[in-house]
């Protein structure tokens, strides 16, 4: 199968930890690359953000990027790139014009938009994986939402339009169907995790024996809030907060959010407990994440959410915030804890109680670990969504659309 993958602002190829470059450049590249491995071929579509760029890059055996054309080439905001998906989906429907693939498969809401541009005259069907939606985002974030105004609106088009929604999560399914998308055409396939590099055993990073440890991973922005696991401290005497996230190489004096986050442990007297690592290298995050007594995941809230599976599958217990996402992956009492949102007070209350018993962190830890390894592998996450692919393709075949685009290939 041929597939087209369109992830129009978030490269496969782009370092992570920016703030525009988290959880869904990691979904693209590991999908794209477990679906290779099952014998399709696919080519990522994404905007070119330099001019250095080549047309085409080889991500991994069966996969490769292509760099489009719209906008100037350079680094651009994704809530600012909307007026430059016109040539997006110009360029596209010029590429698939004359070698179509089998489905499309777009990703972020803009990437349906110039899709569903593209694909609908040559007759080529759309999956559309969403992994946020601007609903939820303005419901949470008010007036600190940055998207276009229109956003809302595109979305429901493309709920509407689209010939599969892949959901992430459960709760995204009930915010689809008010948009307005049909149920028979919702499909839930939550992201994966990479079982080789994220596991129990391995090297273990450095840490003082007698002081519990916390960590949080993730982009340093403050819906993921990390401000309230660092006021969560005032109540946790001994524990230390290690955060991971930001510019590579620790250079934070001018990140906006880790200067917030610094005055903010300054205003509750525990800086010498509080660490920002900036960005890590992703190959060291298994040692990182398995010296923590817990991984601690409390944003406002979270389409889906990577980080508490990488825990997970490294033995660790989820401190996580119930929702989105995170109600699903994270079982309250099984394989974590649940908190509510934005409360330090209960935040605190449930890492204490955990704390003090150490025989049910690993309880937890060793149940998260099989969660991880029986449900979210991500070759496991490939085959569900090729059964989506095939379903839609079949679909299209019989109905005879498509048959343009394979007869210009001819």
């Amino acid at each position: 199968m041929r597939i087209a993958m369109v992830s129009e602002h978030a490269s496969p190829l782009a370092v992570l930890g920016g703030e525009d470059a988290g959880g869904q450049n990691v979904h693209v590249a590991a999908l794209a690359t477990a679906l290779a491995r099952r014998g399709a071929e696919v080519v990522v579509f994404t905007r070119r953000d330099d001019p250095e760029l080549a047309r085409r890059v080889r991500l991994a055996p069966g996969v490769e990027v292509q760099h489009v054309d719209a906008g100037p080439p350079r680094q651009i905001p994704k809530d600012e790139l909307l007026p430059h998906m016109g040539a997006f989906a110009a360029e596209l429907r010029h590429t698939w014009r004359t070698d179509p693939p089998d489905v499309v498969h777009s990703h972020f809401w803009m990437s349906g938009k110039a899709s569903l541009e593209a694909a609908r005259p040559l007759g080529l069907p759309v999956l559309q994986t969403f992994h946020a939606l601007g609903v939820v985002k303005r419901r949470h974030q008010g007036g600190k939402d940055s998207s276009p105004p229109s956003r809302p609106e595109v979305e429901a088009r493309i709920a509407r339009q689209a010939d599969r929604i892949l959901a992430t999560c459960s709760d995204e399914v009930f915010e689809l169907v008010r948009l307005g998308a049909e149920m028979r055409r919702i499909t839930v396939v939550p992201c994966g995790v990479d079982l080789d590099l994220f596991r129990p055993d391995g090297p273990v990073a450095e840490r003082d024996p007698d002081r519990p440890r916390l960590l949080v991973v993730g982009r340093l922005v403050e819906r993921k809030g990390i401000g309230d696991v660092i006021a969560a401290l005032t109540e946790l005497p001994r524990a230390e907060l290690l955060i991971a996230g930001g510019p590579a190489g620790g250079r934070l004096d001018s990140d906006p959010e880790a200067l917030r986050l610094s005055r903010l442990a300054r205003r509750h007297g525990v800086t010498d407990r509080v660490q920002l690592l900036g960005g890590v290298e992703r190959e060291a995050l298994p040692a990182l994440y398995r010296s923590a007594d817990a991984a601690v995941c409390v944003p406002w809230y979270e389409p889906f959410g990577i980080v508490p599976l990488e825990a997970m599958a490294c033995g660790v217990p989820v401190v996580a915030a119930a929702v989105g996402g995170l109600v699903d992956t994270v079982v309250d009492g099984v394989t974590g804890r649940h908190v509510p949102p934005r409360r330090p007070g209960a935040l605190a209350s449930v890492i204490g109680a955990l704390l003090r018993d150490p025989a049910g962190l690993r309880a937890l830890g060793l149940a998260g670990a099989r969660r991880a390894r029986r449900r979210y592998g991500w070759d496991r996450v490939a085959a569900r969504t090729l059964e989506a692919y095939e379903a839609v393709g079949s679909a299209s075949a019989a109905s005879g659309r498509g048959r343009s685009g394979r007869e210009a290939k001819r």
